[in-house]
């Protein structure tokens, strides 16, 4: 069988694309043939991703369409032969922009604005999160299913050397990580607050690392970049690196001491499944469908609160008893989004329409 999957925007790290790699990967381990194809694809995955006008975008006997965002494959979509399968990856609410770029504000409203058009134009929608998928029951889509992301996260446990960054992690202070975009829902000024209450009242040192794409929404940046001066932030102590090689990404992880997550919107969180495979401790805050891929492991919080949040994190960074526990809860966790699983859960799906 054809198993084809649409993506719109193919980027090097960024999450929808990875996951959609990596199924086509697992698909061809199943006998499939399978191929991805996007409308914009970024220079490094040239020829691994084919362009959606490619002749044989529209041949799939199944096409996955991965909607995370407003495009011109949806309308496409509606009219394709063969099964088509709805895989939502959730549109963070415009709400988040407001105010920030007006350009993402509207790209978000007409991507859950288009949405509901899919309804009568699928054999089954899946969400990649349970939170996701009772978004679609509630759109209306009369089928729906949870299809988790497919993570490969060999690349932050594959055994690698970098020893300038090494050095630069190893000198003794804790260091505090944070994977994804510098976008507003992923509340990077929180970060930042308890950065501030964290080093003054707590008492501690700590180095807070942002890794991810900071050009996104560069009002955003900016204000932020002023948050930090008006904080009397070290720069030193929290760093900004931006998109960074897989070599690189694997070392941060690997050197983390505590993961934290702050974000006010997810519809999965790559990055707290990676964190679970480098073996560093979460703390999140429990919103959207952050409690869902945690699913009980990492420290989960709540209600947002400086003080609770950096006595947690204290205590993440320095008690060894605690921290061999959350550990192995997380690895009991990482045990559900397995290889085997996952391709036993495709098998399904494409059984199930066949």
């Amino acid at each position: 069988m054809i198993v084809n999957q649409w993506l719109p925007n193919a980027h090097y790290g960024d999450a929808m694309g990875d996951n959609a790699r990596r199924v086509r990967e697992l698909l061809r381990q199943l006998g499939h043939s399978s191929d991805v194809y996007a409308v914009h694809i970024e220079p490094e995955l040239t020829g691994d991703v084919l362009p959606f006008n490619h002749s044989t975008a529209r041949s799939g006997d199944m096409t996955i369409f991965h909607y995370g965002v407003y495009s011109p494959m949806t309308t496409a979509f509606k009219s394709l032969p063969g099964r088509r399968v709805l895989q939502y990856h959730n549109v963070t609410p415009a709400a988040f922009f407001a105010g920030w770029d007006a350009d993402l504000f509207d790209i978000a409203t007409r991507g859950r604005e288009e949405l509901p058009g899919l309804i009568d134009h699928v054999d089954v929608a899946l969400g990649d999160s349970e939170f996701n998928r009772r978004e679609l029951d509630a759109l209306g889509f009369a089928r729906t299913g949870v299809l988790p992301v497919a993570v490969d996260t060999s690349r932050v446990t594959a055994p690698v050397r970098v020893p300038a960054l090494e050095a630069l992690l190893d000198d003794g202070v804790m260091n505090f990580l944070f994977v994804g975009r510098i976008v507003p829902n992923k509340a990077i000024e929180d970060h930042l607050k308890l950065a501030a209450f964290y080093t003054r009242y707590v008492g501690r040192d700590g180095r807070f690392l942002f890794v991810g794409r900071c050009d996104l929404v560069p009002q955003y940046y900016s204000a932020l970049r002023g948050l930090m001066n008006r904080l009397r932030l070290r720069s030193d102590r929290v760093i900004f690196t931006d998109v960074v090689p897989d070599q690189e990404l694997a070392i941060y992880y690997q050197h983390a001491d505590v993961y934290i997550s702050l974000s006010e919107h997810e519809g999965f969180c790559v990055p707290l499944v990676e964190a679970m495979a480098a073996d560093v401790p979460v703390l999140a805050y429990a919103e959207a469908a952050v409690p869902e891929t945690l699913g009980g492991a990492g420290v989960q919080f709540a209600k947002k609160n400086l003080e609770l949040e950096a006595e947690l994190l204290d205590e993440l960074a320095f008690n060894d008893g605690l921290r061999d526990q959350v550990i192995a809860g997380q690895r009991r966790r990482l045990e559900d989004f397995s290889e085997a699983r996952l391709r036993h859960e495709l098998g399904a799906l494409i059984g199930s329409l066949s």
